[in-house]
């Protein structure tokens, strides 16, 4: 497919197959071929702790991310648990990024798995076969690479590539691979929005492409109803920008094992969070402009309040003064499960 083409810019979104269990397996030659999941602390019978990732021999008994741990030993107890080791992915995730820059591309970073490609070339495929190649020879991790026009198909390409795979996804082939396909396997549409659109007699990618924009934009608002048919479009961005990303904000959250009923223990919690996130944010050298508390409450009620602050500040007492008086706008008389502190920072003029 490739042979054919002329040389001109393209976008590949490289995406690392199973990452989180990949590199566990590394550490874990042992456990290959065997269902694995990772998440919390690795203790399955310990409540409220989420599977962060599952090996493909774990999802074939309907295990995935996001799934409650106990949930996953019910469906498979033979799998083995493994905690989460952040540091480890974040050093295999550097460990991939720097093969990446080695090639002739720009980089955009989106993640510990995940990258846009800014390349030309006039062999696609072939230059993903090579960034292949090279990312397995160098750290043992697999990859799938989408081949596409834009950020968009590409990143739908990545996930038609899996596992390991190389697919293309552009203008000329879109209607051919998407228009039968349902709304929410487009980039940007989930499923409660598809169910909206379904609502209206939208269930595939070809009636959302082919829907009047008017009407889309009074169920969905100016900005999104288009944005929507946009995407149906296979439309998206292009540009890929190298700039490292800068956080435009910073939370801390605990979920405890036994609800909180007593208010001097959640005051006891959400300090600790307040003076963890500043503590945070002033070693990150960054300055905080709004504070969020987030509450969970039995049995699974959520609610964030949030205050700006007068002015930037890393001062602990201001911002657990503020968090503590967020927190007076919550209802507490049912037990909480979570309790959560999120800042805004200031961004840096150029990222405004």
């Amino acid at each position: 497919m490739g042979s054919t083409s002329t040389r001109r810019d393209w976008i590949l979104h490289l995406d690392l197959d199973q990452f989180i269990a990949a590199v566990e397996l590394l550490r874990h030659p042992e456990l290959r071929g065997r269902p694995v999941v990772v998440g919390g602390s690795g203790d399955p019978t310990q409540p409220r702790t989420v599977a962060a990732t599952a090996t493909y021999e774990a999802r074939e008994h309907g295990i995935h991310s996001g799934m409650p741990l106990r949930t996953a030993l019910r469906r498979c107890p033979d799998a083995v648990f493994l905690p989460t080791d952040p540091p480890a992915y974040e050093a295999a995730s550097a460990r991939v990024m720097a093969v990446l820059r080695d090639f002739p591309v720009r980089v955009e970073v989106w993640g510990w798995d995940e990258a846009f490609l800014g390349a030309t070339t006039d062999d696609p495929e072939a230059l993903a076969a090579d960034l292949q190649r090279a990312v397995h020879a160098r750290t043992h991790l697999d990859c799938s690479i989408g081949i596409g026009d834009n950020k968009h198909q590409a990143k739908l390409a990545s996930g038609l590539a899996k596992p390991a795979g190389i697919h293309r996804l552009t203008s000329d082939n879109w209607a051919t691979v998407m228009n039968e396909r349902p709304t929410h396997a487009l980039w940007g549409i989930g499923t409660r929005t598809a169910a909206k659109l379904a609502a209206l007699g939208l269930h595939t990618v070809a009636q959302l492409a082919a829907a009047d924009p008017a009407d889309l934009a009074a169920r969905f608002g100016p900005t999104n109803g288009p944005w929507y048919r946009y995407l149906a479009l296979g439309k998206g961005e292009a540009e890929v920008v190298t700039t490292p990303w800068i956080p435009r904000g910073h939370s801390r959250e605990t979920t405890f094992q036994h609800d909180l009923t007593d208010r001097a223990d959640i005051i006891h919690h959400l300090t600790a969070l307040a003076e963890h996130v500043t503590r945070d944010a002033a070693e990150a050298g960054r300055e905080i402009t709004k504070v969020t508390v987030k509450v969970r409450t039995t049995p699974f009620l959520t609610r964030t309040r949030q205050s700006t602050l007068p002015g930037p500040t890393t001062d602990p007492v201001t911002i657990t003064r503020t968090a503590l008086a967020i927190l007076d706008r919550h209802d507490l008389t049912r037990p909480v499960r979570l309790l959560g502190v999120a800042v805004d920072y200031t961004m840096p003029p150029t990222t405004r």
